[in-house]
């Protein structure tokens, strides 16, 4: 009996499991010829690839190339086999020969070319290039800026996830709130957050470790391998600071440009760059150059400016900011380079002739464009002169510090002088200017007025006068100074007018007062004004002086009686009602009054869709016809109260009717036909359009009536007014199909409407449908052939009549043309 042995044992073992896969694989199974397979690295054990069949003359196959004595073929049943496991990284692609051979083993098929692709799985992990990584990083970089990398690598197919890395923190230490290290994903770049570009320290802490990890499959599997690294990072301090603040005195005589101040980068590469922190209305005049020295380009002027604030950014090779700019800040110190200036050329002040002694009478101002507050805009005021110098000199005095002019001596006399010039010498540290003040002596109030008439009598006035219409004028005259506080008149009236019906304007130059209407009058609310008017002076009078009876007159107005229009309670009338109201709804109730108390009627105009009907007694206002906000959905009509009188007056207001919609129309199709292409897609659809009438945007909701409709179609809602028809059944033929659709709306109560959508399948022309005239027989029938000679025949004898018709004519008229004789002069003429 035969014992296999253990090499026995595997061939059979082999055999075994090749003839379990070619029964269960019989569908990779075919002719000799070329072949392309893809095969996943690392499967251990035999592997079942292809069975090549062939007939005689072919009995065997063999194979050559790159087997690396893992690849064969069976020779007598062609079965293609994989020994042991592939390794991308070794090898990622095996190029063999196979070919059929008689009995005798000669060639009589092939050689055919047989590639083995190795199929790449992840089977590496990352690795970085060093064990471990240090660096460092100053304080307040910027966030986001590199200050070091690291680098892993992966030795898995690069087109593939296996080698696309993926990095991260896991942990660092020490451990805080917030991160203060960020990495990234792909590039493996190391930068501080915001967080650390606030509060790394190294008077408090420098150093610190990040582990951070390299996670092949982009981080994207739980399946992934990862790899971790520790980063030690020392935290250095940072001298990019902030210069104190320069001060440069302004007009500054030295040579210019001017070194202020200096700025110092960590490091020595970096390049420097200035930027004006807001917008000047000059170039700013200063520099910056690329050893961080700063300087002013032109003596600056602190009267143009005072102050200055901009940046300065620390640059690295590509351009790129370094970290958060400093702030160079300059305060431009004031000299004394500005003269006093009087604010008046002519300084003019008044001051009435019994002024006392020791009285302000006003002051003199000037201004200094210095520095203000400091000693160089100090001003001192001096008294120079006085013109004229009666009844004597030095009347007045002037305070040192604030030029505050006084009397200083004894009271003004107006008929020894009117006028005073005063000469001021203004000075500061260094510059003095002389300003004029010009000092009016002015009469003093001790005229009272005095009207021309006590009793102005009686004025009419009608009603309907209009508001500022001037009804009458008044005149009191004052003795004092002309056109001066004591002599100009205010008219004021203080009995008779409670309401302030008139208002009284008095012309400046004459004291003319002119009443004025200043509000509407009305015969029925008050018809008879008895009006009090006192006349005074803005200056006050002087002590014993008192206004008397001189100053008041009196006036009578009486209003005369104008028939007036009827007024309406209010000026429009606006009502909000429902379109489907029934006919005789209340809408509305006017109110008209007629000043004279005559009776009024009602009626409506321009209501052009007869929908409102008014009661012309009592203003009662109702529907006359079913509204619709689809057709107005706001309807004015005009009301008109008449009074019952001769001659009748009328008012008019308006009613605006607002109708608020309600559902009353069903949605219907925008567009009743669409296509499709033909042959039917799944993924090709039609969209169509619905609408409604009523206001409200609506909602729709759609479904197929009928099974054989739902078998051919689907119904989707693309958006609130637009929905999709897309074929269910894709064997549907070329023609056009009606496909009826219950349609409703989101309404209360909802309405619903069935229509009928034409689908129009049909062939498509550069996505358009294609309509061909159906003609299946190019020949006409026999029927079609004789119809058609007999037409052309009788054309042709209809048009033969008309000819001879014509020539007949044509015969009678040359018979009927008498001869006409042909002078000689005139042939020669026509030759």
């Amino acid at each position: 009996m035969f014992k296999p042995n253990g090499l026995n044992l595997l061939c059979l073992l082999s055999l075994h499991q090749v003839a379990y896969l070619l029964a269960d694989n019989l569908q990779s199974a075919g002719p000799l010829e070329d072949k392309v397979f893809y095969l996943e690295e690392g499967k251990v054990g035999p592997q079942y690839l292809y069975r090549f069949t062939f007939q005689p003359p072919t009995s065997s196959v063999r194979l050559t190339g790159e087997t690396d004595s893992l690849i064969e073929v069976t020779p007598k049943d062609g079965v293609l086999i994989v020994k042991g496991p592939l390794d991308w990284e070794y090898k990622t692609q095996y190029s063999l020969q196979v070919e059929g051979l008689d009995q005798n083993s000669k060639r009589v098929q092939g050689p055919y070319s047989i590639i083995i692709n190795v199929v790449d799985i992840n089977d590496n992990a990352p690795q970085f290039n060093k064990s471990r990584y240090f660096g460092e990083v100053r304080q307040h970089s910027r966030a986001g800026k590199p200050f070091m990398y690291v680098t892993a690598f992966d030795r898995d197919d690069p087109s593939t996830l296996h080698s696309n890395l993926s990095y991260s923190i896991l942990h660092q230490f020490p451990s805080t709130d917030k991160m203060y290290f960020q990495i990234d994903n792909v590039t493996g770049a190391i930068s501080t957050t915001e967080t650390g570009t606030k509060n790394l320290d190294p008077t408090i802490r420098n150093d610190f470790v990040l582990v951070v990890t390299a996670k092949d499959m982009a981080g994207q599997s739980i399946n992934c391998f990862a790899t971790d690294t520790d980063v030690s990072i020392t935290v250095l301090e940072n001298v990019w600071k902030s210069p104190p603040e320069v001060l440069l005195m302004e007009n500054s005589t030295k040579p210019h440009p001017m070194n202020i101040t200096h700025v110092q980068w960590n490091d020595p590469h970096a390049t420097y760059q200035i930027q004006p922190i807001e917008k000047y209305p000059i170039e700013l005049p200063f520099t910056v150059d690329q050893n961080g020295t700063v300087y002013v380009t032109k003596p600056l002027d602190r009267e143009e400016k005072d102050y200055y604030s901009f940046s300065i950014f620390a640059n690295d090779e590509e351009g790129d900011s370094l970290a958060e700019p400093v702030t160079v800040s300059v305060r431009v110190v004031d000299i004394n380079d500005n003269p006093p200036v009087c604010d008046e050329v002519l300084t003019k002040f008044e001051v009435q002739e019994n002024e006392k002694v020791g009285n302000l009478i006003g002051i003199v101002l000037a201004s200094d464009n210095d520095e203000k507050g400091s000693l160089n805009s100090r001003l001192k005021f001096r008294l120079l002169d006085q013109n004229p110098k009666i009844p004597q000199d030095n009347l007045f005095r002037i305070e040192l510090g604030t030029g505050s002019v006084h009397l200083f001596k004894s009271e003004l006399n107006r008929q020894v002088a009117k006028t005073y010039y005063l000469e001021v010498n203004v000075t500061d540290s260094v510059f003095s200017t002389i300003c004029k003040v010009q000092i009016q002596v002015i009469d003093i109030n001790d005229k009272i007025p005095i009207f021309e008439k006590s009793d102005y009598g009686t004025v009419i006035v009608a009603e309907d006068k209009k508001k500022g219409s001037l009804i009458f004028e008044i005149q009191a005259t004052d003795a004092d100074e002309p056109h001066t506080g004591s002599s100009q008149i205010i008219y004021t009236i203080t009995k008779g007018d409670p309401n302030n019906s008139f208002t009284i304007l008095t012309d400046p130059n004459t004291n003319i007062g002119a009443i004025i209407i200043n509000k509407a009058l009305d015969f029925e609310t008050n018809s008879v004004y008895n009006l009090t008017i006192n006349a005074t002076n803005p200056e006050p009078l002087v002590t014993g002086i008192k206004y008397n009876s001189n100053s008041s007159t009196f006036l009578r107005v009486h209003v005369a009686n104008v028939d007036e229009p009827p007024v309406f309670l209010h000026p429009n009338y606006i009502v909000m009602l429902d379109e489907n109201v029934t006919i005789g709804t209340n809408v509305t109730t006017v109110k008209a009054s007629d000043p004279e108390g005559y009776p009024i009627r009602y009626l409506l105009k321009k209501n052009n869709r007869n929908w409102l009907k008014i009661d012309p007694v009592n203003g009662h206002i109702y529907t006359a016809a079913p509204l619709d906000r689809e057709l107005n959905h706001t309807y004015i009509v005009e009301i008109v109260a008449t009074e019952q009188s001769r001659p009748s007056k009328s008012s008019v207001v308006q009613l605006i009717l607002h109708l608020l919609d309600v559902n009353d129309n069903p949605p219907h199709l925008v567009n009743e036909t669409v296509f499709l292409c033909h042959p039917l897609q799944r993924d090709k659809s039609a969209k169509f359009e619905i609408a409604d009438r009523d206001s409200e945007i609506p909602k729709f909701t759609y479904s197929l009536i009928g099974g054989l409709y739902e078998d051919n179609w689907i119904i989707s809602k693309v958006d609130d007014n637009h929905a999709s028809i897309t074929p269910k059944n894709l064997e549907l033929e070329e023609k056009v199909y009606d496909v009826p659709l219950k349609i409703s709306d989101n309404g209360r109560p909802p309405m619903e409407a069935v229509v009928i959508l034409e689908v129009n399948v049909c062939r498509c022309v550069n996505d358009r449908c294609f309509m061909e005239i159906n003609n299946p027989n190019p020949f006409p029938t026999v029927g079609a052939t004789i119809g058609i000679l007999v037409g052309v025949l009788l054309v042709i004898g209809v048009i033969l009549g008309l000819v001879f018709l014509h020539m007949e004519r044509k015969k009678k008229n040359e018979q009927n043309i008498t001869p006409v004789a042909i002078r000689p002069s005139e042939l020669n003429a026509l030759t």
